[in-house]
């Protein structure tokens, strides 16, 4: 009954925020969770061909400008009104996705994923306000946690057309994400914003003024140490779109996976599976998504009473264990459940984070410091870059990897190029090393040990929880 009663406190516009966050996630989830695929996939497969390198380098430096912009585009939605720049974000998203599925130089992809981010970062400091003010101290734990797990509906269902669609053309992903995010422009005729300070000054003044702010919050180092600490936990994190599908992509043999749920349900498997008779990496990741959205609410409510950073700190921890044995065997059935212990540790720590930020803030500053909560996912989305790239390449990617032992063996294979694809170099070093495909690939998985790129995220990870806790016991004084 006292969960109901939470229910019941909830705002319309509390729903609506909740609704159209769905719906931008669905369309922006549809794109990203395949987009690391798609940026380094084989040419002749409709991908692009970029390196490890150049993927992360894009990833990494595009969203760490999404999630640096709310900073500055919380005040323009306080100054000008959360409508209007909702309706301005969905004319960017909406012309973005559909751009960025005709482009092919890596010059044009950056610039057009570039513009769909700054329609991302309009979009988020408003949402996140929106909750933040419709919300209080009795119904908080499980409005965010309700917030959530929208947000993962969405994640989870992006995907799941994306994957079908990408096998059609990839082009079709990002129609479905132009045409899904303007299912918003309807909402927003239903949303109601909230109250917020109105202002008159310029809006390079407001901007200013943000930056004055964020200079004066900056010297509170206890809370300058927190977001610095954070950091390390959205690094670890978004390896799960930024990492994860390739290394799947690359590694693993998903027909083990696709035969396993067809002997439980032929039709299950028929309906997630892909033409080769396994099972995409983005409907494997998917599975995420799927344990928030059936337990996210259960797990708010089992937490709503701790203390933000316990919570966290517990989370950030069982994320890390999950993360770690994503790969302790190369059987893809395992990540079920390492996922599961992912998911559960996620469940915990990440809509806690957003919590207690919205819940320290002034309320006629919520938007703009709830925009500073996107500053350690900037800084985890560059830092995952970087991982995913130049990390990546060295200690897992397969192409580089069978480079080395190419060269190692004194083998006469052309380089990669437009008319010499990736795929076309795996097939003619499989053929002088005298072995098949999953041959080939089990032998570069028992020689380099590609899976050890997992023990260094979840180290990461575990070193984030221990900064925290000494940070709440230390610098807090907890007990």
């Amino acid at each position: 009954m006292k969960l109901i009663s939470v229910f019941k406190s909830f705002s319309r516009s509390f729903w609506m925020a909740c609704s159209m966050e769905l719906f931008e996630r669905w369309a922006y989830y549809g794109m990203f969770a395949v987009l690391a695929l798609y940026l380094t996939g084989s040419k002749e497969t409709g991908a692009l061909g970029f390196t490890q390198i150049q993927k992360g380098h894009l990833m990494g430096t595009v969203t760490f400008i999404l999630y640096f912009l709310p900073v500055i585009t919380g005040s323009i939605a306080d100054k000008f009104g959360y409508k209007k720049v909702l309706l301005v974000a969905y004319i960017i998203l909406s012309s973005g996705y559909f751009i960025m599925g005709r482009v092919e130089s890596y010059t044009l992809v950056f610039i057009v994923f570039l513009f769909v981010a700054i329609g991302a970062a309009l979009f988020k400091p408003v949402i996140s306000a929106t909750i933040a003010r419709n919300t209080n101290d009795s119904n908080s734990s499980v409005g965010f946690g309700i917030f959530y797990m929208t947000v993962n509906i969405g994640a989870f269902v992006g995907p799941v057309f994306a994957s079908k669609l990408r096998a059609v053309h990839w082009n079709y992903v990002f129609i479905m994400s132009s045409c899904v995010i303007l299912f918003n422009l309807i909402l927003l005729l239903f949303y109601k914003e909230p109250e917020r300070k109105k202002t008159t000054e310029p809006l390079l003044k407001v901007i200013a003024n943000v930056f004055r702010n964020i200079f004066e919050a900056i010297k509170d180092f206890k809370f300058v140490l927190f977001l610095l600490i954070i950091v390390g936990f959205w690094t670890m994190y978004w390896q799960l779109f930024f990492t994860l599908p390739t290394f799947i992509e690359q590694w693993v043999d998903t027909n083990i996976v696709y035969n396993a749920i067809a002997s439980i349900s032929p039709a299950i498997a028929s309906k997630i599976g892909n033409a080769e008779g396994g099972i995409s990496p983005e409907m494997l990741i998917n599975i995420d998504a799927m344990y928030i959205i059936l337990f996210q609410i259960i797990t708010s409510t089992f937490i709503m009473k701790f203390k933000p950073l316990n919570a966290m700190i517990s989370g950030i921890l069982v994320c890390s264990i999950g993360l770690g044995l994503w790969f302790v065997t190369q059987n893809g059935m395992y990540l079920f459940l390492s996922i599961m212990i992912f998911s559960f540790g996620e469940m915990a720590s990440s809509p806690k984070i957003s919590e207690y930020i919205g819940r320290i803030a002034p309320k006629d500053k919520t938007a703009l410091y709830m925009g500073t909560s996107f500053l350690p996912l900037a800084g985890g989305n560059f830092f995952a870059g970087i991982l995913s790239g130049n990390v990546y390449t060295n200690m897992s990617d397969k192409i580089s990897l069978l480079k080395n032992e190419v060269a190692v063996r004194g083998l006469k294979i052309p380089e990669i190029s437009d008319t010499f694809t990736q795929n076309d170099y795996i097939r003619q070093a499989s053929q002088s090393m005298g072995m098949n495909k999953l041959e080939l690939t089990q032998y570069l998985w028992n020689t380099y040990h590609p899976s050890n790129i997992w023990m260094v995220f979840s180290g990461i990870g575990l070193f984030t929880a221990l900064m925290l806790f000494l940070y709440d016991r230390l610098l807090l004084k907890s007990k």
